[in-house]
């Protein structure tokens, strides 16, 4: 069960995710800073943070959000075409549903070999940057996160798509849901129906 105090950051960090593009993890950070909390205060769960971002959405975006996600669902798509090779599946804000224009794109890559990916974008002629490694929990080897830049004509930006680059072998777990019952990404067919249904 969420604390008074808990509840009151996760409120701030969905207002910080949405109005700021922030990530759940730093956006939890600035709130508990700015709402005055120390260091030792209990943080809430990214999936308070996602519930509370959802009523945001609802209330404050209800006239925009959808078409902006359907825009960065369609960015995303074009970068799974590409990197097809190597199996990509959408998660984060996009694929759950709750991304605005201000959001970034994360693309997970199942690769062979960790380099592989490198060489496709330096084939294709794209530019690219790694950007930090990403843990995968306790006892394991971090992977590579790169980053590359994509247009959306739709919403005259360039959205920032970040590549998750993880194990063949994690393929296996990749559709496992979370908590609430809802998968953590998914790949070109399933993000094809979703834009089907952003269209209906």
């Amino acid at each position: 069960m969420a604390t008074p105090q808990s509840a009151e950051i996760a409120a701030a960090a969905a207002r910080l995710v949405v109005e700021e593009g922030m990530e759940y993890g730093p956006a939890k950070k600035r709130a508990a800073r700015d709402l005055g909390r120390g260091r030792g205060t209990e943080l809430p769960s990214n999936d308070a943070v996602e519930e509370q971002v959802r009523e945001y959405l609802q209330v404050f975006c209800a006239d925009t959000q959808p078409a902006e996600l359907a825009a960065l669902r369609r960015v995303a798509l074009r970068w799974m075409q590409r990197l097809a090779e190597f199996r990509p599946h959408l998660s984060g804000a996009a694929w759950r549903g709750t991304a605005t224009r201000l959001s970034n794109l994360h693309l997970d890559l199942y690769c062979d070999d960790p380099k592989s990916a490198e060489i496709t974008l330096l084939n294709q002629g794209v530019d690219y940057e790694l950007v930090g490694q990403q843990s995968r929990g306790a006892g394991q080897e971090p992977y590579d996160v790169l980053s590359v830049a994509g247009r959306s004509e739709e919403l005259g930006e360039m959205i920032t798509v970040f590549l998750h680059i993880r194990d063949l072998d994690e393929l296996r777990g990749a559709l496992k849901p979370d908590a609430t019952g809802r998968t953590l990404r998914g790949d070109t067919a399933a993000l094809r129906r979703l834009l089907e249904g952003d269209a209906a």
